[in-house]
């Protein structure tokens, strides 16, 4: 690890490259779903997206997470942050010339999902490289709250430029994020990684990062509640655009704002991580967050469909947005602090492919629900169900650690 007097001006540089790429991917994000939104109004096909977007996730996780072992992170960040901005690029050329169909608006969401998948691992495993250990928490809380503030101003400029201007030019704020990122990464000199074993085969060594989740009764019963969460919080975050438009039956506007809602939850919990929050038990609290994240769903599936309901609505994206960030910095400092450097990527997308595997299934599952029932009804349906499910977990929890 580097200990030296420049660390942090090495971590404030990588960290604010990966916040003006989220800026960029974030803006893009919401015009690409809230076209999907706008031109077909089906739980369906939102559905269809959020399974297509995480679908090369659970694919091609587990080879990310070998390759940001055995491979330069830096290099394989770069080429994933270049790659989704060439991709959006191209589309943008394309749609110069030709109105897209719902379809390659979709394949678009799933090439930045195989993206997303190298991206990650690499990024999350290079940053205990950088850090020392005492500073893992408020470093996570940093790197959250500048992610927060692109995903809270990254759906404003997304409308706006929705608003304004064609597809095309929209999906050139992804193209200038990510060529910018890739420079602040590269300007950084990540010290090398020494590896303690020889390389084994493939299947070895993904065995080697699910079997750290073995051995730590902590690790494996939180990131077994995170999987079960995922089924229902899938659909959910696939359904949040439809919320506004279909079930409260307003503008893109209103859509932005609880995008800004649910970030400004995301910035404050993240502010207080970065700067004076500490946490003890950094388990009993990702535990926590997600019992409260259950209890919220529920209320958002019983509110009426007035402006009113929306109010609540966009104030409880708030609490959904803190939350998220509260179960996941405390997590992500755990195991930057009790995984093996070598080990690092194996371990963070094995969670991606938890998560990436459980999310499509609820998107499967949920959306012809949903399409039934109503947008509201699954937010109900979930939040009973993650109680539940979080209830049976923190039993065997508990049983295992007697």
């Amino acid at each position: 690890m580097n200990k030296s007097n420049n660390w942090k001006r090495k971590f404030y540089i990588v960290a604010a490259g990966q916040a003006i790429s989220m800026l960029g991917s974030s803006g893009v994000q919401f015009a690409l779903i809230w076209w999907l939104a706008e031109k077909t109004a089906s739980p369906l096909i939102m559905g269809l997206s959020g399974f297509v977007a995480f679908l090369p996730m659970a694919i091609l996780s587990p080879f990310a997470g070998v390759a940001a072992d055995r491979y330069n992170r830096k290099l394989i960040s770069i080429v994933a942050d270049m790659t989704m901005g060439i991709i959006a690029m191209v589309f943008a050329v394309l749609l110069l010339f030709m109105e897209l169909p719902v379809w390659a608006v979709i394949f678009m969401l799933g090439a930045r999902g195989a993206g997303t998948a190298f991206q990650q691992p690499a990024i999350q495993s290079i940053i205990p490289q950088l850090v020392p250990k005492d500073y893992l928490v408020k470093t996570n809380g940093f790197i959250q709250l500048l992610n927060s503030g692109s995903f809270l101003i990254g759906p404003v400029i997304g409308a706006a430029l929705y608003a304004a201007f064609p597809m095309s030019v929209v999906l050139l704020s992804d193209v200038i994020g990510a060529a910018l990122a890739s420079i602040a990464l590269a300007v950084v000199k990540i010290p090398k990684l020494e590896r303690k074993v020889e390389e084994q085969h493939f299947i070895e060594e993904l065995k080697v990062g699910f079997h750290v989740f073995l051995e730590d009764k902590k690790l494996f019963y939180i990131v077994m509640a995170q999987a079960l969460c995922m089924f229902f919080i899938g659909p959910m975050a696939s359904f949040y655009p439809l919320m506004t438009s279909d079930y409260f039956n307003l503008s893109a506007w209103y859509g932005s704002a609880v995008e800004f809602a649910y970030a400004f939850g995301m910035i404050v919990i993240s502010l207080m991580f970065a700067t004076a929050l500490k946490i003890k038990h950094k388990i009993r609290t990702s535990f926590t967050a997600l019992i409260i994240l259950a209890f919220v769903s529920i209320l958002c599936g019983i509110i009426p469909p007035t402006i009113t309901g929306w109010c609540l609505f966009a104030v409880l994206c708030v609490l959904l947005g803190a939350m998220e960030n509260v179960h996941m910095i405390p997590l992500t400092a755990y195991i930057q602090e009790t995984v093996v450097p070598e080990k690092m990527g194996r371990v963070f997308s094995a969670m991606t492919l938890v998560s990436s595997v459980t999310m499509p299934l609820g998107l499967l599952i949920g959306s012809p629900i949903a399409e039934k029932t109503g947008i509201a009804i699954w937010f109900l349906i979930s939040g009973i169900c993650m109680l539940v499910l979080i209830g049976i977990v923190l039993v065997l929890y508990i049983k295992s650690a007697k």
